[in-house]
């Protein structure tokens, strides 16, 4: 089980450059990436975005990758084109006496002249750089699935514990749950003496086609059956390293729908007290259940 939140850095150096890659990643429903590119790098944002995907199920991944040159390590070589700069000298020499201009040539005007002079920019242009940014950004991947089993866990754990709250109110609702059609007879015989209608037997065929109709409404077997069925489901997510998030959120919404049921159903104290631990402790499931992947 893997959080969705996290951050991963990667960063990685080739011929004088260093790229950085830093990933962040907060809660959504589906899959989204926003990627963040220098120029001389955007023809390589396919590439990213399919990296990403292959690796994060869910959640909003924001990329940021960023291009410079590493500290001392650019050499005059990889921003001066020498031979095209001689070449641009003599021939500002060679015009300059034709035209009969009297000055030298500069070296001013002669980094001037196109292609002598690169920027570190000008220069990435040039370099195949999917390399170094597939290995920064597997460092920074990496990273990021770390921190987000690091926050599954954790969140597991969480959950393991609403689910065992459930599982706790459930068993008391299933203890409850047979006592709850013998209680109706006694209040409806209650009832009965009340009114002046002390000639109702126990035992008499309205009174238990009564009973009988009220205990099949009330019954609560298939909710509570399904119930331990999704938290048997639940325990199964626990246990795969594919992404449930999703399942979770299926499963909140299932179990919703049976503690609904169980609640309209039973006309029981106990159980419509279980009822209201159910349905608050799956609220906070159910919020949890939002941060997995």
């Amino acid at each position: 089980m893997k959080s969705m939140t996290g951050y991963g850095r990667g960063e990685c150096a080739q011929d004088g450059f260093n790229i950085t890659v830093e990933l962040s990643s907060v809660n959504r429903k589906q899959a989204e990436v926003s990627v963040t590119l220098p120029r001389e790098a955007e023809m390589l944002e396919a590439q990213i975005r399919d990296a990403i995907h292959r690796s994060v199920a869910r959640g909003r991944v924001n990329a940021r990758i960023s291009l410079h040159a590493a500290e001392g390590k650019l050499s005059a070589r990889k921003h001066i084109n020498q031979k095209l700069a001689k070449d641009y000298a003599a021939e500002f020499a060679r015009l300059a006496k034709q035209l009969k201009i009297p000055g030298e040539v500069t070296l001013d005007q002669v980094l001037r002249a196109p292609g002598v002079f690169h920027t570190d920019e000008e220069l990435a242009e040039t370099e195949n750089l999917w390399p170094v940014v597939e290995k920064s950004l597997n460092q920074a991947l990496s990273a990021l699935l770390k921190m987000r089993e690091r926050e599954g866990a954790h969140l597991a754990k969480d959950l393991g514990a609403r689910v065992q709250t459930l599982r706790v109110a459930v068993e008391k609702i299933s203890k409850q749950a047979p006592q709850t059609a013998e209680n109706y007879r006694q209040q409806l015989l209650e009832r009965i003496r009340s009114a002046g209608l002390e000639n109702i037997a126990p035992d008499d065929e309205r009174l238990l086609k009564e009973v009988l109709l009220f205990a099949d409404r009330s019954d609560i077997s298939e909710e509570l059956t399904r119930l331990q069925s999704h938290f048997q489901q639940f325990a199964d997510c626990c246990k795969t390293k594919e992404p449930v998030g999703r399942t979770l959120d299926f499963l909140a919404q299932e179990m919703n729908r049976e503690i609904n049921t169980i609640g309209s159903k039973a006309n029981d104290a106990v159980i419509s007290r279980e009822v209201v631990t159910l349905k608050a402790e799956l609220e906070k499931f159910r919020e949890q259940a939002q941060n997995v992947e």
